[in-house]
């Protein structure tokens, strides 16, 4: 007699530790993340989810939010809108982020970032 040999179908959560070349932040849904989403959407790259509770900015590469492009879309001052005001908006972030003076910019690689600010990566013994 024979036992019969059942297959397990591949599962589609499978462990993938290839690179993504994605980053992203989710927004408090509000009336800022609301706007700082609208300003977002309209750059390339740039995707955005609207959900219930949260708002995704995700984008390929890289993408930079300009404190004073967001300012302006709230109808605000430049200089309104800045990194402590980014944060209190977003609730977290993937990929390697940046705070200047006048922008926050996501890195989807470490690599991008590192040379951005002039960080060397080679190891040393």
């Amino acid at each position: 007699m024979t036992t019969p040999r059942f297959k397990t179908a591949e599962s589609p959560f499978k462990s993938d530790n290839t690179a993504s070349n994605q980053c992203g932040v989710t927004l408090m849904n509000n009336q800022i993340g609301a706007v700082v989403a609208q300003v977002m959407a309209a750059k390339p790259n740039v995707t955005v989810r609207y959900l219930p509770s949260m708002i995704r900015v995700d984008a390929t590469g890289r993408m930079d939010f300009v404190y004073d492009e967001i300012s302006e879309a709230l109808g605000e001052e430049p200089g309104f809108f800045d990194a402590a005001e980014f944060e209190e908006n977003m609730s977290t972030h993937y990929g390697r982020m940046i705070h200047e003076d006048d922008r926050t910019i996501m890195f989807a690689n470490p690599e991008d970032a590192a040379e951005f600010i002039g960080f060397d990566l080679t190891a040393r013994g």
